[in-house]
């Protein structure tokens, strides 16, 4: 938008200065070309006056005047009789027939005759003038000046480079000027630019009115605001409907599962152990679902973050998990990192991360394989890794993974919002998720995470822009 403006801008400057600069430049080389021609046919007049008597009387030819000219201005003097014969040439002593040239036959007839014309032999343009010489109404001869107009012809080329040069100063003020003017107007506009991205983004913050601002930009910030205001409540309350949906959940089912649990303790038959069995690890799955859900919601918020220590956590985490790892024949693994490391997170999102990522891992995972954590620290991000040694994914399983309630194994009792959630809570802390190939078959997931504020981390990332 700033840019279109000051083109614009540009535009009609550039139309403006062709319109009145070109007519004046013609105008001036007009003139200058005009007066340079009536110098020469004053002097031109001047000389043929100094020969009159010469052509018409047949006195002695005084070569001075023609020479002590042509020795000031370098233009050839040509002196002819009526017959056209050259009587005096600056140039050569020999007598040549000029009878054949225009302007000569011109101004034999008693007519003046000026212009501007292409030397082949000099290969460069000439001026002429022809006069008559006469006296009392007879024409006697004519005497004819050539001179390179260099002079008048550098003139006005400078006074072309000063128009071009007044020009390109006058585009630089308008460009300088206009990019201001362009930048005051767009304001408002980038401001919405703005606001419209952090809306994409999530921050549904509205937007301050600028009184000074067009009335139909003011009108659309009131929209904006409106729509933003709406958003937020809508989100708001789907939020807590699938929150407090989820905990409601929880103690019916509970609850259902222990007179479950109960009834099965006191069957004799076979079957009915068995479908009981059976509705019990469905409402286990169920139970699974609905805390995922509850989590899913939970991570959707974004909680004030703080500095925490990532290799605490990370070795909390593996501790916790070993024990049951053991039980299943699975090695938990922490990498060495002996550099302390610190993250800013929501407090437990990192543990929350952990959890639901190891889980997986030891989900796909088969008795006897490894799984590997660790932590690899960064100037602006520290990038916490799990690495199975599992089947792994293909690529478009990888994008599919991340996605709500997909489960690569149907028969798997996970709610397939695992991975989600980790993502979810990722991102709403600034950081990003990614699933990679892990070295020799299974899969690496990696979280890049902050390691200073989020105001620090994008002032360093615009300054680097």
């Amino acid at each position: 938008m700033t840019k279109r403006l000051v083109l614009s801008y540009l535009a009609i400057t550039l139309i403006v200065l062709i319109l009145l600069e070109t007519p004046l430049a013609i105008f001036y080389s007009q003139r200058e070309e005009e007066r340079f021609i009536a110098d020469v046919e004053r002097d031109a007049v001047v000389l043929a006056s100094f020969y009159e008597d010469v052509l018409h009387h047949g006195f002695e030819l005084d070569p001075v005047p023609a020479s002590n000219y042509q020795a000031r201005t370098t233009a050839r003097v040509v002196l002819v009789a009526r017959d056209g014969i050259s009587v005096f040439d600056t140039s050569t002593d020999t007598r040549r027939n000029f009878s054949t040239r225009p302007e000569i036959q011109t101004a034999l007839t008693g007519i003046r005759s000026s212009g501007i014309r292409h030397s082949e032999t000099l290969e460069a343009d000439l001026l002429y003038v022809a006069v008559p010489v006469a006296s009392g109404g007879t024409v006697h001869g004519a005497l004819r000046l050539t001179i390179d107009p260099v002079e008048v012809t550098n003139r006005i080329q400078r006074f072309w480079l000063g128009l071009i040069a007044i020009g390109c100063v006058v585009i630089g003020a308008v460009a300088g000027v206009g990019w201001t003017i362009a930048r005051s107007v767009t304001k408002p506009l980038r401001q919405l630019q703005a606001a419209a991205g952090r809306f994409s983004e999530g921050d549904l913050r509205t937007l301050a009115i600028d009184d000074e601002a067009p009335r139909e930009i003011t009108d659309l910030v009131e929209t904006m605001n409106l729509m933003a205001t709406r958003l937020d409540d809508l989100i708001t309350k789907q939020r807590s409907f699938v929150g407090d949906a989820s905990h409601q959940l929880r103690t019916p089912l509970t609850a259902l599962r222990l007179r479950l649990e109960n009834l099965e303790a006191s069957l004799d038959d076979e079957l009915a152990i068995t479908e009981t069995s059976a509705a019990i690890d469905e409402i286990e799955r169920l139970t699974t679902l609905v805390n995922d859900l509850l989590g899913l919601a939970r991570a959707q918020q974004q909680p004030p973050q703080e500095s925490v220590d990532a290799n605490a956590i990370v070795a909390d985490r593996v501790d916790t998990w070993s024990a049951l790892a053991e039980e299943n024949n699975i090695v938990i693994s922490l990498l060495p990192n002996h550099q302390r490391v610190c993250v800013y997170a929501t407090p437990g999102m990192l543990e929350q991360l952990l959890d639901n990522t190891i889980d997986n891992a030891m989900r796909v995972s088969s008795p006897g394989s490894t799984i590997e954590v660790g932590i690899v620290p960064g100037p602006d991000t520290t990038t916490v890794f799990v690495c199975d040694h599992g089947p792994g994914l293909s690529r478009s399983d990888k994008v599919r993974a991340l996605e709500r309630f997909w489960r690569g194994d149907a028969s798997s009792h996970g709610s397939g919002l695992g991975l989600t959630i980790a993502q979810t809570l990722t991102e709403a802390n600034g950081g990003e998720l990614h699933l990679v190939d892990t070295l020799n078959g299974g899969l690496t997931v990696k979280f890049e995470l902050n390691t200073a504020p989020p105001s620090k981390v994008q002032t360093t990332a615009t300054g680097k822009r």
